[in-house]
């Protein structure tokens, strides 16, 4: 069975920069990325919610930093494969926490999540299909990612928005889809396949 359009690409929400990799194993960029790994881990960890909020300020804020630096400095090909796994990790960790809590139905956690987990399954299928092709960030991703962060606030501080704020990132999630899917055929056109 023929796997969807979409699985074909690799749906990569990393920054792409101007520049070339000049060679390059490890920039700043990618520090600040790998960073997150042990963020997710620490967001699970820790039983205060005031220290959840920092840890997701950090996380966000080495988000936001990473692709400022990398389209500044160059990147590498590390920062390119990591920057989406850290993402990842990190959102499904956090949103681990919200699930055990009880705060949000399943169903809700699959809504904020499901660009996370169809990109995820995208890239899975590239390796698979070995027809990699990367899809720079695109507006529809990065406001899934501002509302996810949103609705992991809104769970830290027992906000009654938490609810409406899920279903409003998992909307996003789904024109975001909707969006890579587009361009994923766009590329698909173009090299005549």
């Amino acid at each position: 069975m023929e796997a969807p359009e979409l699985a074909r690409y690799e749906v990569s929400e990393a920054s792409p920069a101007p520049k070339a990799e000049q060679g390059r194993v490890v920039t700043l960029a990618d520090v600040l990325t790998a960073s997150r790994l042990p963020m997710a881990l620490a967001f699970i960890l820790v039983p205060s919610s005031g220290v959840r909020l920092a840890v997701l300020a950090a996380a966000a804020g080495t988000d936001l930093l990473d692709g400022f630096i990398a389209r500044r400095t160059g990147s590498s090909r590390l920062g390119a494969f990591l920057d989406p796994v850290a993402d990842k990790l990190f959102m499904a960790s956090a949103f681990g926490v919200v699930a055990f809590s009880g705060a949000l139905d399943p169903f809700e956690i699959l809504a904020v999540l499901i660009r996370d987990v169809v990109a995820t399954i995208a890239f899975v299928a590239t390796l698979v299909s070995r027809r990699p092709a990367a899809i720079p960030a695109r507006i529809g991703g990065k406001a899934v990612t501002v509302g996810q962060v949103l609705t992991l606030v809104a769970f830290l501080v027992g906000s009654p928005y938490l609810r409406p704020l899920a279903w409003a990132t998992g909307a996003i999630g789904l024109y975001a889809i909707w969006d890579y899917q587009k361009v994923a055929d766009e590329q698909r056109q173009a090299l005549g396949k």
